[in-house]
């Protein structure tokens, strides 16, 4: 990938990652998505377990797994759409820094190495 094609795809991503990185910086990432939301919708997890065609049990070990970040983004996924949701996931650099600020930050580091040798 070119350079100039490389600074408009993390353009591109900083406008679309401004919410994930304002809500990663108030700590206001959370887990136990899945249980808050059923829950807040009103969905009884028997009714949740019907429409997903699956045993009650299966619902809430997705919940736990949520919890555990052991669950698959499909799951994830089919969990969301069947409560009328969709699911929305980024990676945000840490720290409140923005891609471009750690893409510099990784040059630096690479070069230093290689420097170093």
């Amino acid at each position: 990938m070119r350079m100039e094609e490389r600074v408009l795809l993390r353009e591109k991503l900083e406008r679309e990652q401004r919410y994930f990185r304002i809500a990663a910086q108030r700590g206001e990432a959370s887990t136990q998505w899945l249980r808050r939301v059923r829950q807040g919708l009103g969905i009884r997890a028997t009714k949740m377990a019907r429409e997903l065609g699956v045993n009650v049990s299966v619902v809430f070990r997705l919940e736990k797994s949520e919890e555990h970040k052991s669950i698959s983004v499909r799951a994830l996924e089919r969990m969301a759409r069947t409560m009328g949701c969709d699911l929305v996931y980024a990676l945000v650099p840490r720290g409140g820094r923005t891609l471009a600020e750690l893409a510099e930050e990784r040059r630096w580091r690479e070069k230093l190495l290689r420097d170093g040798e």
